[in-house]
């Protein structure tokens, strides 16, 4: 039984027993603890009408898995405290707070615009008597970005010579990037020849994974590789938050090495972002905020002929426009397509090297 309920009724059973079977000793104790329930109801009742709870904002952003510190500060109001906990439904655990701040980890936020509710101040008596809530008055807004993780070439996968692993939990920006991770074609680079001039030598690859890559020739227009997020009719929210982590992880990774641009559903400017990753918050906050859509975007707002890696979560296999990809294109699927083995996987998606007037198969079961 509850503490809180029990208390009083065995202080008032005490005094019942007393009077009815004469053994006044029953008096004391029962008495005692009526006095000390009391004292502890009243003390809880008047902390919690005078005490608040008060929010201060946490950082703006989060990566998708990291917890969100929400920082709260009790407010007595002239009458001390008896002690209290701060709580929230998605916190890891309450928290003892006194008029110091206390941190609130808040866990499983999803990707996208999420409101916090506003936490909860427990005022509890050191006995456990008594408590009363108190509900903060403010709540706070966070971005959850969607995480960035390693894009593994399937040989790698298979024959365990890398670190990094198809789908890893969670990876840093750029951390567990391995030697097989840029196997699949990237406009401008290729695998080193014996005899090329130092002066081709791509030296960021070279410090960052050890594997010597050149830089081959590219002519005409910018070859820089474009990443098409298709949020048209996804199977489920979970293969769209998949495919929106391997849009962003593929972002990221390309455009360390060369540059990329970013294309979404009803976007009619592209997003660049350049090797020094000078727009990668803004492309990272874009891809955070992708919603389901009912038409697929349109590659050739991005006026370029490089390589068109397209990133889809609604099971079917898009047949690009002609003449789009002069270099490779690639289908990164968030749901398993009958199209052979993959030449990379990211993010718990595969991601299939496309052919001129691709069909259009249906999604098997996974």
């Amino acid at each position: 039984m509850n503490p809180r309920r029990a208390t009083p009724i065995l202080a008032v059973a005490m005094v019942l027993a007393a009077a009815m079977f004469g053994v006044p000793a029953l008096y004391v104790p029962g008495f005692a603890l009526l006095l000390a329930f009391g004292v502890a109801w009243t003390w809880v009742r008047l902390a919690a009408l005078r005490a608040g709870l008060d929010v201060e904002p946490g950082p703006r952003t989060v990566v998708e898995d990291e917890p969100y510190p929400l920082m709260v500060r009790a407010r007595s109001g002239g009458l001390p405290l008896p002690g209290g906990t701060a709580t929230h439904p998605l916190a890891r655990g309450p928290m003892p707070i006194d008029t110091s701040t206390a941190v609130l980890e808040i866990a499983s936020l999803r990707r996208g615009r999420q409101r916090i509710e506003p936490p909860m101040l427990v005022v509890t008596d050191p006995l456990g008597l008594a408590s009363s809530r108190v509900r903060a008055t403010s709540s706070a807004t966070v971005l959850v970005l969607p995480r960035v993780e390693d894009v593994v070439a399937q040989g790698a996968a298979m024959n365990g010579t890398d670190d990094a692993t198809a789908g890893s939990a969670r990876a840093t920006p750029g951390a567990g990037l391995g030697k097989r991770a840029l196997d699949f074609e990237v406009d401008g680079l290729r695998s080193y020849r014996p005899g090329t001039p130092a002066s081709r030598i791509h030296w960021p690859i070279l410090a960052r994974t050890g594997e010597l890559v050149e830089r081959r020739l590219v002519g005409g227009a910018d070859g820089s590789p474009i990443v098409v997020m298709d949020a048209e009719r996804p199977v489920d929210s979970d293969a769209l938050d998949r495919a929106v982590r391997a849009a962003a992880s593929l972002c990221f990774h390309l455009a360390s090495v060369r540059g990329c641009l970013l294309v979404g559903c009803g976007e009619r400017v592209p997003l660049r972002i350049d090797r020094e990753l000078r727009t990668w918050p803004q492309a990272h906050a874009r891809l955070a905020l992708v919603e389901p859509s009912q038409s697929p975007p349109d590659p050739r707002i991005a006026g370029a002929k490089g390589t068109v890696i397209w990133v889809s979560a609604n099971g079917t296999v898009p047949k690009l426009p002609a003449g789009l990809a002069t270099g490779a294109a690639y289908l990164v699927a968030a749901t398993p397509l009958d199209l052979g083995p993959p030449a990379f996987t990211v993010a718990g998606c595969q991601g299939h090297a496309l052919g001129a007037g691709q069909a259009r198969p249906k999604a098997r079961a996974a």
